[in-house]
């Protein structure tokens, strides 16, 4: 490539911006495509290497989507892609839609758990999505054939695809309500579930997160977010495409090598950045930065406008260690953007104003629990992040267990309504009751409102979120029950807090094994399977067999085990003893 082909996508050009308001994603991806801007995808070092404008985007997708029909692709028809980052799964994912087909983004491998955790985990989203062909990297393709075997589906690398007949045809038309795309993201990797999102719920939502973070002239997005992920794939590059901005991207692999790399692209921009991460992000860069390091010389962090938060619980000591770093570079703590979201709403349910910055509540710990307030104490509080108001268009109730709506600083249950609450759970009609009522979505998320805004204080959920990471607790128990000696209830899993604040999974164990020199090998095996499968540590206690608390109808009650192991009233075996 010559010096003038890796010139970078503008941030502006002549073509008037729309938000996100059309009929259907086909139509933004034509309406971008008439525009300079695109996708600029950055090495390892962070260094550019591929420009991609919408316009060749577009011609890429079109020449796809004709291939997709000729390889008996139909509408509605679901295509797996393993969503690497770069132009390839770019040009796929419209592609699927200018076919009629539904896109799929599954995950790339992890640095753990092995080739055939992966291959397992694959092969269950590929049987949750019934796929007709699944499309991925060549550099995983021995995995990626293998777990498409299982499923029974036909599994070919980009490259191969790409050599494929493309002969004219026509496209089939779309509609509004038609289904978009279907999204694992917050799905467990053993039990998935996968949303199905409709074009009209997708640009609902792309509208009026766009609307609120006021997108104007010379913004551009910045990120290293991988694009199975909701925040990464509909906010970092969807929103982009019906938007019109152009967006700097870094692999999630890139960033994790070389953290500071994301913060010099954003010095090098010359408009305003917008960019995202969960607070593990801004840690591991506040962390790399030593005291004696002159950042000023090194980064330009003053035009970072939108600095947003999301994907896990937001802690405000880490955003400050943030700005303690970075400050001296420009970096501006107002710039910091909560914001709470699902991929069950799409993306977006709240976004902090701009510029309004982190802003907190402390809350007495036993209004967080529900527990009676025990005056023999003294009172502990934790700081609740502000995360915001609710999009155009979405209603944001707090319902008690009864489902009466509660007022200002009562703690419930978060309820949202509006136009991009999801069209179901796809094949899974019971999950979907479970979660949809009269237009109602429960979030499965605990929280308050304020003066319009809210504020989330916990999970209903079982979900335990480590890293922005959603990990499904029946995942865990999975884990430990395929050791031998374990059975279905006697593993509860569940998220702690540390002294520091962090959240770390916790697992109890029934033990059986009486000698301590076992019981010592038994934790340490345990924690070496849920580390393999799931690339966590974890604290692992033994309790004696029939200590896990069950519900009326014998099911294990994880809330329970939580509340009792919190309490002192569940002992773990001591393996010091």
């Amino acid at each position: 490539m010559t010096d003038a082909a890796l010139t970078p996508t503008p941030n502006d050009c002549d073509l008037p911006r729309i938000r996100a308001q059309f009929a259907t994603f086909n139509d933004a991806i034509d309406y971008a495509a008439q525009s300079q801007k695109g996708l600029n995808f950055h090495d390892m070092r962070g260094e550019l290497a591929r420009v991609y404008p919408y316009s060749q985007m577009r011609d890429d997708a079109l020449v796809m989507a004709r291939r997709l029909i000729a390889a008996g692709i139909g509408k509605e028809d679901r295509v797996a892609l393993i969503a690497e980052t770069g132009a390839d799964f770019a040009a796929l994912f419209c592609a699927c839609i200018y076919a009629g087909a539904w896109p799929v983004p599954l995950p790339l491998p992890t640095t753990f758990g092995g080739k055939d955790n992966y291959i397992d985990q694959l092969a269950i989203q590929l049987i949750s999505s019934d796929p007709k062909l699944l499309l991925y990297p060549e550099e995983i393709g021995e995995m990626a054939a293998a777990a498409a075997a299982r499923q029974g589906c036909q599994a070919q690398s980009w490259q191969d695809f790409g050599r494929r007949p493309a002969p004219e045809c026509d496209l089939p038309s779309a509609s509004p309500d038609d289904i978009c795309y279907l999204q694992y993201s917050s799905g467990s990797t053993r039990f998935p579930t996968g949303v199905a999102v409709t074009h009209s719920a997708l640009l609902h939502n792309l509208y009026g997160h766009s609307t609120t973070m006021e997108l104007g002239t010379n913004d551009r997005c910045v990120s290293w977010l991988p694009w199975y992920h909701d925040m990464g794939l509909v906010g970092c590059l969807l929103s982009l495409i019906a938007n019109q901005v152009s967006g700097d991207y870094l692999k999630p692999d890139a960033f994790a090598r070389r953290p500071l790399a994301w913060l010099d692209m954003i010095s090098r921009n010359p408009g305003n950045t917008l960019s995202y991460s969960p607070t593990f992000g801004y840690d591991i860069c506040a962390r790399r930065i030593s005291s004696q390091s002159n950042v000023a010389e090194r980064f330009d962090l003053s035009r970072w406008r939108i600095a947003g938060n999301g994907a896990d619980m937001i802690r405000p000591d880490v955003m400050q260690n943030f700005v303690n770093a970075f400050a001296e570079a420009g970096f501006k703590a107002s710039s910091f953007t909560p914001s709470y979201g699902l991929a069950e709403a799409v993306l977006a349910v709240t976004v902090m104003p701009p510029g309004e910055g982190i802003r907190v509540e402390l809350v007495e710990e036993e209004r967080l629990s529900g527990a009676p307030r025990d005056l023999s104490r003294p009172a502990r509080y934790r700081a609740i992040v502000n995360c915001g108001k609710a999009l155009p268009d979405m209603d944001v109730a707090i319902r008690g267990e009864d489902g009466s709506e509660r007022g200002d600083h009562q703690i419930g249950k978060v309820w949202c309504r509006g136009p991009s609450v999801m069209h179901s759970y796809f094949r899974n009609p019971e999950a979907t009751a479970d979660c949809l009522a009269n237009g109602w979505l429960d979030t499965g998320d605990m929280g308050y409102t304020a003066k319009g805004y809210l504020f989330i204080v916990g999970r209903a959920k079982d979900m335990i979120i480590i890293n922005g990471k959603n990990h499904w607790p029946q995942d865990i128990e999975w884990a430990v029950e395929q050791l031998p000696g374990f059975n279905h209830g006697d593993i509860a899993a569940f998220s702690i807090e540390t002294e520091n604040g962090e959240e770390a999974p916790a697992v109890l164990v029934h033990c059986k094994v009486s000698d301590p020199e076992e019981r010592v090998k038994l934790r340490d095996q345990i924690a070496d399977k849920v580390r393999s499968v799931t690339g966590m540590s974890c604290v692992v206690e033994l309790v004696p067999p029939r200590t896990l608390p069950r519900t009326s109808s014998g099911k294990l009650s994880r809330a329970k085990a939580k509340k009792l192991y919190l309490a002192g009233e569940i002992v773990p075996i001591d393996l010091a003893a």
